[in-house]
């Protein structure tokens, strides 16, 4: 049995987790930074992650002598962040003599989703502050099959929330003022090809937050956006001629998108696998997971960060 100790500090969450090569989880330990009003700071989430990270790890390991491996997200995120996990990771490795693997964040959330929902061949749909993507394995890769043009669903999420004065983060205020609602406003929906665009959306939003009310707003940013993923979605699979669908990223906790993505892949006959929330969140047990997976195929990687990594920069060797 190889125990790999993970590290996730993309954003705003600080985790550490220790799993095992059979995909047992043993613990999945996090700090997440939040703020009452406003968006998010790197340099104060910085501190937020070099504050807690000491007492995150210890509590990941807690009972634990010894692991074989670590590995940590070293790509996408915000820089800032990253130095922290990185930094962590690194002394570890040094301290205890441990391989160390750098992780590719989009990729762990496929990978952690397939692992938890048995699901061999899916198409994922990616969705969380930064990052939308559609994303396959394809041709030694995982390949991006379609994805936002400008800012992430989550991101979108948040800059509305922090319009409506809501605070971050902003996608769970947003769902549960939507669920108080059915009068749908009429939105862009803005699907280019694969692509989808939010920039123009969050602008028409900005102007009609004066006249309607909050939850009418919220439900109807959801109803538009999350038709917008789901069609992208479908369209990928029909594409890739895979009939397997998983949900990956914060975004995707969101219950009003769990059942579209249901209602879809029924429609279809298409297997939908969503994780629980904890899995489809920012988490460390991802990181090492993906890093086994990494390390029994015998990749390498480089110590330091990768924050504009994208998904079909990475060879995926560990699939062959």
């Amino acid at each position: 049995m190889t125990l790999c100790l993970g590290i996730e500090s993309t954003a705003h969450t600080f985790g550490a987790s220790l799993v095992d090569d059979r995909g047992k989880i043993y613990s999945n330990a996090s700090k997440t930074f939040t703020t009452k009003k406003g968006g998010l700071i790197p340099a104060k989430l910085a501190d937020h992650h070099l504050e807690y990270c000491d007492r995150v790890i210890e509590e990941a390991t807690q009972g634990f002598h010894d692991f074989d491996l670590i590995s940590y997200s070293a790509g996408p995120g915000i820089g800032n962040a990253l130095r922290i996990g990185s930094s962590m990771a690194l002394y570890l490795s040094k301290l205890l003599k441990k391989p160390l693997i750098g992780v590719n964040h989009c990729i762990a959330h496929l990978e952690i989703g397939s692992m938890l929902t048995k699901l061999e061949n899916p198409i994922l749909l990616y969705v969380s502050g930064a990052n939308t993507q559609v994303i396959a394995y394809e041709g030694g890769r995982y390949r991006i099959f379609g994805e936002t043009l400008d800012m992430g669903v989550g991101n979108f999420l948040d800059s509305v929330a922090r319009e409506l004065g809501l605070g971050f983060p902003g996608g769970p205020k947003v769902m549960r003022l939507a669920a108080k609602s059915k009068n749908l406003i009429e939105l862009p929906y803005v699907v280019k090809g694969m692509d989808i665009s939010l920039g123009g959306i969050f602008t028409n939003v900005k102007q009609k937050i004066e006249l309607h009310m909050r939850e009418d707003i919220c439900y109807s940013i959801q109803e538009t956006v999350f038709a917008m993923l789901l069609e992208v979605a479908e369209r990928a699979l029909a594409h890739c001629e895979k009939t397997e669908l998983v949900l990956g990223g914060g975004v995707c906790c969101n219950s009003r998108l769990q059942d579209m993505a249901k209602k879809m892949c029924k429609a279809n006959s298409y297997k939908c696998g969503i994780p629980k929330n904890d899995f489809l969140v920012d988490n460390a047990a991802m990181i090492a997971w993906t890093g086994l997976l990494m390390h029994q195929a015998g990749v390498k990687t480089e110590p330091g960060i990768r924050p504009y990594e994208r998904t079909d920069q990475v060879e995926v060797s560990w699939r062959n």
